[in-house]
């Protein structure tokens, strides 16, 4: 948060008091010779500025002292009583822009993704699309991972993400995909079905803790589940088994380090490769990209296609290749 705080300046103001107050006490009893009680006595309705009868007379050196007294004390309370204000009213105000602005920008999104719970994997998940650049809203219910997303800066909306009114607000109806990694499989079960009721194109993707879980959660509308455990077993399987082949993956997948990478690459309608076989679409020899599978739209996936293998579209290539090469074949495509 790049603002004020009022809250260090109101106490910066009550130690400001106490010790004006410790100076004034010092002051009568030295000046004018008062016990110590007659001068903080004497320093405390000046401060309080209430009016009440001095506890001796004055001489000129006294008055003086009394008029800088308070003086500075009624500079010293405004300050203190602003800054009060400010901390209570400033950062309210404060709060209520910065949701106005994020509900604008909410508003705008199109194509995005929108994460349903900020925890562990959650944070992991957005991160992953923040390096993609890809647009993404994330729904938190849970007021202690707030502070996290607003001083990352992630678009957010605070609430429940199987009500209808929180998947709104982060632009459901106009969303791409959805990853739900809720605390509880109850949870993304409910989540999944007020988001499929919203979005029946929605692509979902949704996290399963219990493997018996997966298939209520299918039938809930997630196209696909993932179970963390399976998932993390079989990774640490092929850390044994296939290293080699794993690390190749996680540095071509998750990161910026290999130049290669793999992507999916989308048949789209009247595009001029819908009808060409392998061969004649000369995919390799035109941009470079190796085609490693084909998914066919029925979902019927074909590794190292064949040469006469015919392209048609809504087929989703799995495609190998640096960046400048693939950018070409999307653009071809």
């Amino acid at each position: 948060m790049q603002h004020s705080d009022p809250i260090k300046h109101f106490r910066l103001a009550v130690v400001a008091i106490i010790a004006l107050a410790a100076l004034g006490t010092l002051g009568y009893h030295i000046l004018m010779g008062w016990s110590v009680l007659d001068s903080f006595y004497m320093t405390v309705i000046t401060l309080a500025t209430v009016g009440y009868r001095e506890v001796g007379e004055l001489d000129a050196t006294g008055r003086i002292f009394t008029i800088s007294l308070i003086v500075f004390g009624v500079t010293i309370v405004f300050w203190a009583g602003a800054s009060l204000v400010d901390a209570v009213v400033g950062e309210h105000v404060w709060h209520v822009l910065q949701r106005k602005r994020m509900d604008k920008y909410l508003s705008k999104l199109r194509d995005h993704f929108i994460v349903c719970g900020f925890g562990r994997m959650g944070q992991q998940i957005v991160k992953d699309l923040q390096r993609e650049g890809v647009p993404h809203a994330v729904i938190e219910r849970n007021p202690e991972q707030l502070p996290k997303l607003v001083a990352q800066d992630i678009p957010f909306v605070e609430g429940n993400a199987s009500d209808d009114k929180a998947l709104k607000a982060a632009g459901i109806e106009h969303a791409k995909g959805m990853i739900t990694v809720a605390p509880s499989d109850e949870d993304n079960v409910f989540i999944t079905l007020s988001a499929r009721a919203l979005n029946p194109s929605l692509f979902i993707v949704a996290r399963s803790i219990l493997e018996d879980n997966e298939d209520k959660l299918k039938m809930a509308g997630a196209d696909r589940v993932m179970s963390p455990y399976v998932l993390g077993g079989r990774r640490m399987a092929t850390a044994v088994l296939r290293p080699n082949v794993l690390d190749f993956l996680e540095l071509a997948v998750h990161t910026d380090e290999l130049k290669m990478m793999i992507e999916e690459l989308v048949i789209g309608t009247g595009s001029p490769l819908a009808g060409k076989t392998m061969e004649n679409s000369k995919l390799k020899k035109d941009t470079g990209v190796t085609v490693v599978a084909v998914r066919k739209a029925s979902g019927k996936m074909t590794a190292n296609p064949p040469s006469d293998e015919v392209l048609q579209e809504g087929d989703v290539l799995i495609a190998l290749g640096v960046p400048k090469e693939l950018d070409r074949a999307k653009q071809l495509l």
